[in-house]
């Protein structure tokens, strides 16, 4: 499967998925009939981590098809992502740490040759586990992998090859189009039994064969057990900000970055007085980042401006530079604006680039947090049971009850 930067790509594949988010979805979810057989699950995922299409459009054209019952294994999968980035951004010490041990064990690298010759193995699908190397290589390939095989992935890292698994989560957020540093953070934590202290996800053999139809079978190559990993205590959670400026009388201009690539649907007070984008992409890593995944990003950014200037008929600049603290201050002092106002950056590496290259600006960056966002981080503070149960209260919130 192919995924185009574009928002119309996204629309036709949603519009080509919705038939199934029903009880096919339910049925066949958790099945891998590999990269070129992905009609039993969306793949929405690539456009829905840059908000190319959004989670609210993909939950109204489901529950418009499906009633809420047969739907609801989609619909919670689609909650799992908002779930993650709310409970992220409770939790920024997890995000800190990650980052820390990646840059830790990246320099590690030079001078562990047994830890290198192993994560060299791994990484280019050449540890003898055929299932495994079969799927690196894919991830490499494609730049995606389907979600059960993720948790497998994920689960024989930690388990059968005892490879740190901030490595392992890094080579995933560094390859996948959908890299999203809260979903991929979490879900390594929650197979290595971080998330849930002491709950595990342990990859076996017949079920692999069974959700695989019979590809792969690696009996007698994982791990028996999943003992949990343990990390020092974490600080309490703290609750995100929703409070935003008000931005009505203002002169503003409006940012696109490939956080939120579909600006025109912001809650804004007032039409922006100029709109500009962000285009260059943001490392993910002290590794490199895929060239996949950095291409991806500015095309998205591109596709985003286009619409903008469509919606707002207004031209639209696109800057692919990597100094962005030039090209805001150049914008501010160009354009003479009170603000500037893009849409709420979550927990990253966009977030940081973005809030260092506007330090030295006279005028405030002003994020604003989408009904959704608002609605569905509110109930992530602990687990995904305590959102799950919340679900038709925050549909209802926003209009899709």
């Amino acid at each position: 499967m192919v995924w185009e930067p574009t928002r119309a790509a996204a629309e036709a594949r949603l519009n080509a998925f919705v038939p199934r988010a029903g009880s096919a979805y339910a049925r066949s979810r958790n099945s891998d009939y590999g990269p070129d057989k992905r009609s039993n699950v969306s793949a929405l995922s690539p456009w829905v981590r840059h908000r190319l299409i959004l989670e609210e459009e993909i939950l109204e054209a489901t529950l418009a098809r499906h009633s809420a019952s047969a739907s609801e294994k989609f619909v919670q999968e689609v909650f799992w992502r908002g779930y993650f980035k709310g409970w992220l951004e409770h939790r920024p010490e997890v995000w800190r740490r990650y980052r820390q041990a990646v840059a830790e064990l990246a320099a590690k690298l030079d001078t562990d040759a047994s830890l290198a010759r192993e994560y060299a193995n791994a990484v280019s699908g050449n540890t003898g586990i055929t299932c495994f190397d079969s799927w690196a290589k894919e991830l490499i390939e494609t730049g995606y992998l389907h979600n059960h095989v993720r948790m497998w992935f994920a689960s024989i890292w930690i388990f059968t090859l005892k490879l740190p698994w901030e490595l392992g989560a890094d080579f995933f957020y560094r390859h996948l189009l959908d890299g999203d540093p809260a979903s991929n953070t979490c879900s390594w934590r929650w197979v290595g039994g971080l998330h849930t202290a002491g709950k595990t996800y342990l990859a076996r053999a017949s079920n692999i064969a069974k959700y695989t139809d019979g590809r792969f079978n690696p009996s007698g190559d994982l791990a028996p057990d999943a003992i949990p990993l343990f990390e020092p205590p974490l600080p309490d959670p703290v609750s995100p900000s929703f409070q935003a400026d008000d931005i009505a009388g203002l002169r503003y201009a409006l940012l696109i970055t490939e956080e939120d690539c579909s600006v025109e649907s912001l809650e804004l007070q007032a039409t922006p007085s100029a709109i500009f984008a962000l285009a260059h992409p943001t490392p993910r890593s002290v590794l490199p980042t895929s060239d996949m995944v950095q291409k991806f990003a500015p095309a998205v950014v591109q596709d985003a401006a286009r619409r903008a200037s469509e919606h707002f008929q207004q031209d639209v600049d696109c800057f692919d530079i990597e100094d962005w603290e030039a090209v805001l201050a150049d914008r501010v002092n160009e354009l003479g604006c009170d603000a500037i106002v893009t849409a709420r950056l979550p927990l990253g590496p966009v977030r940081t680039r973005l809030h260092r290259a506007a330090k030295s600006l006279a005028i405030p960056l002003i994020e604003v947090t989408r009904a959704y966002d608002r609605a569905t981080w509110a109930h992530a503070k602990r687990g995904f049971f305590g959102l799950k149960k919340k679900i038709p209260a925050i549909l209802s919130s926003i209009n899709l009850g």
